[in-house]
């Protein structure tokens, strides 16, 4: 019998967000057509678009310019299936002077039992595995009325009753085109973050 280890974990390193989205660094793949995750949207959708900046802070509230994010999300009829005109995931890089990776698409609706939400996995240098979180929206305010719909009370959603009084760490700011969200990830106030 073969006494098998497991081997050590990796890094993501510098250059993760350069392999996965090739564009940041200035190698477009003109021939490949546009990079996988980066257009959500495609033609004409029933839905309210939204542009959904995504800052990510480090543990000194430095911006972290060389991480990758996807996010995977339900659509406005809260649903998973992709459609031709919309995709349910997404790939960004931060940006390499400000951090922030910015995804044009739809608001999603609520699913099973859940509040509207987004699905974050985030890399970067220095994370040996990748992050798992959710954004949830303001609108969609925790503090109505218990008599409203999932879709209109996050308060009732399982997982931000799970976190309890670090439920705002994953709460959006309404922002004239859409919505902006912080990732912190380490120190005051860092981002609730789940083992999956």
């Amino acid at each position: 019998m073969v006494d098998l280890k497991e081997s050590p974990s990796q890094t993501a390193g510098p250059y993760v967000h350069i392999g996965c989205v090739p564009q940041t660094a200035g190698l477009e793949q003109r021939a490949m057509g546009p990079q996988l995750g980066t257009e959500m949207i495609a033609g004409e959708v029933d839905g309210q678009r939204i542009s959904l900046q995504i800052h990510v802070v480090d543990g000194g509230c430095e911006p972290v310019k060389d991480a990758l994010l996807e996010i995977w999300q339900a659509s406005p009829q809260g649903h998973f299936m992709p459609t031709a005109s919309f995709s349910n995931w997404g790939r960004q890089a931060t940006d390499q002077a400000t951090g922030c990776a910015v995804f044009d698409t739809l608001k999603p609706g609520a699913v099973q039992g859940q509040a509207p939400h987004i699905l974050v996995w985030l890399v970067a240098r220095g994370i040996n595995l990748g992050l798992t979180t959710r954004i949830y929206f303001p609108d969609d305010d925790p503090t109505q009325d218990p008599g409203q719909d999932l879709a209109q009370d996050p308060g009732q959603d399982p997982v931000l009753a799970l976190v309890g009084s670090r439920a705002d760490t994953l709460i959006a700011v309404k922002t004239e085109t859409g919505y902006s969200h912080t990732i912190r990830l380490q120190g005051e106030d860092e981002t609730v973050f789940f083992d999956v």
